[in-house]
C-alpha cells in the first residue's frame, strides 16, 4: 500500500509489518460493538459460531462499532477496531453463504472453524474471492462470492469499484483487504496443516482451537497439558515455517509473556469487567 492508499485492514497491515494483533471475541450485539468501538484494541471477531447467527444484528453491529469522532481525528477511512465475524458453520459444512452474507454486510474478514483439510481450507478461501477468469495469474482458489458489493463498499466508504480492487484476500493478493483465517481444532488439521499451507495460497491467518483441540485429546480445556503443548507446537512450526501468523484465543495477564515467546502474532484476549465500588462497598457493609 502506497501513502496515497493506506491500509484498511489494521489487522494485515500490522500482520504485514511484523507486528502483533490484539483482538477479542464479542457477540454480534449493538451494546457489545459500542463498548469495544472505543477500546484499545486492534480488532474485534464478532463470534456466531457459538452464539446465534442474525445477519440484521451483525449488520447494526459493524455499524455501531465504527465511531465517527475517531475515523475523523485519524484522517482515515480504516476503522480504529477491524471487524471480522467468525461464522457458525464448521469446515466440511462448506458453508460458502455465511462467508458471502459477512463479506457483503463489510466485515474484513472470516474466520473459518474447524479446518481439517486441505478441499475445506480451499473452500474457505474461495468463497472470500469473486470469480476471475483461468489464466488470471492469481486464478486459484478459484473464486466463488457472489456480486453484492454496495453494502460493503458503503461500509468501507469506497465506490463499488474501489471496493473490487481492494476486495481479494491478503496476501495472495498483496493490496487485498480480506483476511481468511481457519482454525486448526483437530488432529487431522494439524497433519495436514503442512498440505494445506503449501498447497492453498491466500490464508492470512491460522489460529488454535484450543477448546475442540483439548476435548478430541481428552483432556477437555486443560490447555498446558503436554498433549496439548505438544499439538501447539506443532501448529506453531508448520506456520512459522511458512511465514504465516498464528493466532491463540485464550490470551491472560498470567500466559501473556508465555504466549509471545512461543511465537503467536494475532492474541485474543478478553476484557475483565470489575466492580470495584460495589466490591469495596460489600467489604464495608458486610463486616460482622
Amino acid at each position: 500500500m502506497t501513502a496515497q492508499q493506506p491500509r484498511l485492514n489494521q489487522v494485515i497491515a500490522r500482520l504485514a509489518a511484523g507486528r502483533h494483533v490484539f483482538a477479542s471475541f464479542a457477540p454480534a450485539e449493538p451494546s457489545a460493538a459500542v463498548d469495544f468501538s472505543t477500546a484499545p484494541y486492534d480488532a474485534l471477531v464478532f463470534e456466531t459460531e457459538h452464539k446465534p447467527w442474525d445477519a440484521v444484528a451483525l449488520r447494526d453491529s459493524l455499524q455501531y462499532l465504527l465511531n465517527r469522532r475517531q475515523i475523523r481525528a485519524a484522517d482515515s477511512l480504516a476503522p480504529a477496531v477491524t471487524p471480522l465475524v467468525r461464522i457458525p458453520a464448521n469446515g466440511d459444512e462448506r458453508s460458502q453463504w455465511h462467508a458471502k452474507q459477512v463479506l457483503d454486510l463489510g466485515a474484513y474478514g472470516v474466520v473459518w472453524p474447524h479446518i481439517s483439510t486441505v478441499a475445506e481450507a480451499r473452500n474457505a478461501v474461495a468463497a472470500c474471492r469473486y470469480p476471475s477468469l483461468p489464466g488470471d495469474p492469481r486464478y486459484e482458489p478459484a473464486g466463488l462470492r457472489g456480486d453484492s458489493p454496495a453494502a460493503a463498499a458503503r461500509y468501507w466508504g469506497l465506490t463499488n469499484q474501489e471496493y473490487y480492487a481492494k476486495s481479494d484476500v491478503w496476501p495472495l493478493d498483496p493490496d487485498g483487504e480480506i483476511l481468511v483465517a481457519l482454525m486448526i481444532e483437530d488432529q487431522l488439521g494439524i497433519e495436514n496443516l503442512p498440505r494445506i499451507l503449501d498447497e492453498v495460497p491466500g490464508i492470512g491467518l491460522v489460529i488454535v482451537g484450543e477448546g475442540d483441540m483439548s476435548q478430541e485429546l481428552g483432556v477437555p480445556r486443560q490447555y498446558d497439558h503436554p498433549r496439548m503443548a505438544e499439538s501447539k507446537r506443532r501448529v506453531l512450526d508448520a506456520c512459522h515455517a511458512r511465514g504465516v501468523a498464528v493466532g491463540h484465543p485464550h490470551v491472560t495477564a498470567d500466559n501473556v509473556k508465555q504466549v509471545l515467546d512461543d511465537g503467536y502474532r494475532f492474541l485474543m484476549t478478553a476484557p475483565v469487567r470489575s466492580h470495584p465500588g460495589l466490591d469495596l462497598g460489600r467489604s464495608l457493609t458486610d463486616r460482622p
